[in-house]
């Protein structure tokens, strides 16, 4: 049982490749199953409407916002739950980077035990970096092919599209460097590194696949 962790530049076709080597090795996304368990150990429910303090989000965004690169000190949101007797009452949940980490180390260790999943983003090569059995892959691109793929699936002008990676890929910098304390672009973290502007998608996955099967497990 294998697991595979998948460090991106936005827009270089890491979430096609990725999906595309779960249907290849029958592995699972870890994407939903991280949000689930940090759901449950904050007590939320994905069905539940929890709202920020501040911003009135959802629990689902709060969750996205929590596990998507880029930096955070504090997420502070109310949870509403009702008693047997139906009184309705509101409490305050806070995270701070520490409890983040924390949670979502947790789940990656959880998932890592499990194995048979693809890991994309989330300091999955920090947490994993020295477990057995585990594919630490990097995928980037040249800039004007990101532009061109975001473009395509956004809809939006090439200066847009520019803008959104360069703000991307510096939140999740921040992120891995303030709560995992490495470099994301530390060649030394990888066993493998992809140029999506050299190969295909479909290569990559490849390239990838075959690697796994070469993966000493001990």
């Amino acid at each position: 049982m294998a697991v595979v962790t998948i460090s991106r530049q936005f827009g270089s076709g890491s979430t096609e490749i990725a999906h595309r080597v779960c249907e290849l090795l029958g592995y699972r996304y870890l994407d939903k199953l991280l949000m689930g368990q940090v759901a449950a150990e904050v007590g939320l429910s994905g069905k539940e409407l929890v709202d920020f303090s501040e911003e009135h989000l959802k629990v689902r965004n709060f969750l996205e916002r929590l596990l998507l690169p880029g930096p955070h000190t504090v997420a502070r949101f109310s949870v509403r739950s009702q008693d047997a007797a139906g009184a309705r009452t509101a409490s305050v949940v806070q995270l701070d980077d520490a409890r983040s980490t924390t949670l979502v180390r947790g789940a990656i260790h959880k998932a890592y035990q499990q194995g048979n999943v693809v890991i994309v983003g989330r300091g999955g090569q920090a947490t994993l970096q020295d477990m057995p059995g585990v594919l630490h892959v990097r995928i980037e691109a040249p800039m004007a092919a990101r532009v061109l793929r975001i473009q395509g699936r956004e809809g939006i002008v090439a200066e847009e599209a520019r803008a959104m990676a360069l703000r991307r890929d510096k939140a999740a910098e921040q992120y891995l460097k303030k709560l995992f304390t490495i470099r994301w672009d530390d060649s030394n973290l990888y066993h493998l590194i992809i140029n999506t502007g050299k190969w295909e998608l479909e290569a990559a996955a490849q390239m990838i696949v075959n690697a796994v099967e070469r993966l000493p497990v001990k």
